[in-house]
């Protein structure tokens, strides 16, 4: 799979630590930084994130900063994207399989690199229902974020 990631200073080490794991797993990353510790603000490498998965050049986005919080809120605030702050394992497969999330955030502040493996793992092998209660939603949700009309 092809894979946007990003992060902000807080969550660099644990991207850092996942890079090779997954590119191990044969996945194709698209790194958009931060590249090293020094401070840099998350909604702008969320927003190249959001930007690979809404061109089609990334199939799927995992964003970290120091909760996952920040990081997901910026992803959400562009039109037709879906990011979920995931550190369980229930949530990281279940957010794909019932709201089509595109992008999972992780904080690393809050996990480490073992359960976040395990996570990503569960997220990137999801696939989203075809009940059409869940496709409903989804549509719902575009029209309120104004990715599609009504």
């Amino acid at each position: 799979m092809i894979l946007a990631v990003g992060s902000d200073h807080a969550g660099y080490p644990l991207k850092a630590a996942l890079l090779d794991r997954l590119r191990e797993k044969g996945h194709t990353i698209i790194d958009h930084g931060s590249y090293d510790p020094q401070p840099v603000d998350f909604p702008d490498i969320a927003r190249l994130v959001c930007g690979s998965v809404l061109s089609g050049e990334a199939q799927r986005g995992i964003m970290f900063c120091g909760t996952g919080v920040g990081a997901s809120i910026a992803c959400n605030k562009v039109p037709g994207i879906r990011a979920s702050v995931c550190h369980d394992l229930y949530t990281a497969h279940q957010c794909v399989e019932h709201d089509d999330v595109q992008i999972i955030a992780m904080g690393a502040q809050i996990i480490g690199p073992t359960v976040a493996e395990e996570l990503i793992d569960l997220f990137l092998q999801a696939e989203f229902s075809t009940s059409p209660e869940f496709r409903r939603r989804v549509e719902k949700l575009a029209v309120m974020d104004g990715s599609k009309a009504r």
